[in-house]
């Protein structure tokens, strides 16, 4: 490590411990306000307002409502030099608020972008602090690539709190699709010959889909629920829907998989004499694309504040799926792990809601700034470094 790059690493991360409190308090505020997909707007606005309180001092410039998207937001920094972006998530899940801890997300990447703005024209460098919405399903990062977000840049990064500190999260390819029956309505006790059961034909597409779990790829996962079965037991249900996700590990397989779980679904139909009509919903997310150069270097910087980063092994892994992955598609990119639960308490659990306000989360915070901020260090400062991600990335 150049002297320089040690230099602007103990700034950064002493610029992070002078902020802490105000990037806690933001965490604990976007966590105790929790909001759905594409309805984060206390979130967007506090994540704003902070990075307007540093704007003159850091010659940021922001832009509140960016790509089109009320709730996300753009803040850019610097003029010169390579550009790295910060993905910030805040956005919470139906009943169990922020139990994948997208309030951490948010307060950590706004650290590594502000300390990474505090250095820009020394290092030199440029940051693009993204707010992206609707990671849950929504798929905001989609949306924003579509619109331009990644255009110039050069590496992307986040965090992520999970119950182990991982190079990287398991990730798969989700995508979602609504599915409708219609048959036709008739009383269940006169005149039942006359119905056609739209609920039995969900039923069966389900029970279609649930014999096709046992020939798919270890890694690819059907889920579903029932969304309508109709009114009432004596009349014959017209209108069924059903809303499902499917996930594979790469793109790839996803648009292999696809196909064979509409034609179970369909086969509920034909069995029963309904019609059906499915839509697919939101947007499609890859799979990771994982880049070993750029995880390295954060694994180093994230040891060098005491978290020793492990590889996902059996047993010790978190899987599903993020908009991340898109992201990765098209620049390199990081997605690591770092623990704020104790081992075996799950993202997604009303346990982990707790622990993502918790001291730990806190400490997740600070880290994962910290951890962030010295890899774009790095990036900026280390030709080399870049080359290697940008190498590993055109690979594959």
């Amino acid at each position: 490590m150049s002297d320089q790059q040690a230099d602007l690493k103990t700034t950064v991360c002493n610029f992070i411990d002078s902020i802490s409190d105000e990037l806690i308090s933001l965490s604990h505020q976007i966590h105790s306000e929790p909001e759905l997909n594409y309805a984060e707007h206390r979130a967007h606005d506090r994540c704003v307002e902070l990075l307007r309180s540093f704007a003159d001092k850091q010659k940021i410039e922001i832009e509140p409502s960016a790509f089109s998207l009320p709730t996300a937001f753009r803040a850019a920094s610097g003029t010169t030099g390579p550009k790295v972006a910060v993905f910030c998530e805040y956005d919470a899940l139906p009943g169990i608020g922020h139990a994948c801890g997208h309030n951490i997300i948010a307060a950590a990447g706004l650290g590594a972008g502000l300390a990474a703005a505090f250095i820009a024209e020394d290092a030199p460098g440029r940051i693009e602090i993204l707010g992206s919405p609707a990671e849950e399903g929504g798929g905001g990062k989609v949306v924003m690539i579509e619109q331009g977000a990644l255009l110039d840049v050069d590496a992307a990064m986040m965090i992520h709190p999970a119950d182990s500190d991982l190079q990287w999260m398991t990730t798969i390819a989700v995508s979602q699709v609504e599915v409708h029956y219609y048959g036709k309505s008739a009383h269940a006790a006169a005149f039942p010959w006359e119905g056609i059961n739209a609920l039995d034909a969900a039923v069966l597409g389900y029970m279609n889909v649930a014999a096709l779990r046992q020939h798919i790829r270890p890694a690819e996962r059907i889920h579903g629920v029932f969304l309508d079965g109709g009114e009432k037991p004596n009349i014959v249900p017209a209108h069924s829907s059903m809303y499902w996700f499917i996930r594979a590990e790469t793109t790839e397989q996803l648009k292999e998989l696809e196909p064979r779980v509409l034609a179970a679904l369909l086969a509920g139909a034909e069995a029963t004499g309904c019609t059906m009509t499915y839509e697919w919903v939101n947007h499609a997310y890859d799979h990771l694309r994982r880049n070993e150069p750029l995880e390295d270097l954060f694994a180093r910087n994230a040891e060098s504040v005491g978290r020793k980063m492990e590889l996902p092994a059996v047993g010790k892994m978190v899987t599903g799926s993020t908009d991340m992955g898109n992201v990765s598609q098209v620049v390199p990119s990081i997605h690591p792990m770092l623990a704020v639960s104790p081992e075996g308490v799950g993202i997604h659990t009303p346990e982990f809601e707790q622990w993502a306000a918790s001291a730990s989360g806190d400490k997740a915070v600070v880290d994962g700034a910290k951890a962030m901020a010295m890899t774009i260090v790095d990036l900026w400062t280390d030709p080399n470094s870049l080359a290697r991600c940008k190498t590993a990335f055109n690979s594959k």
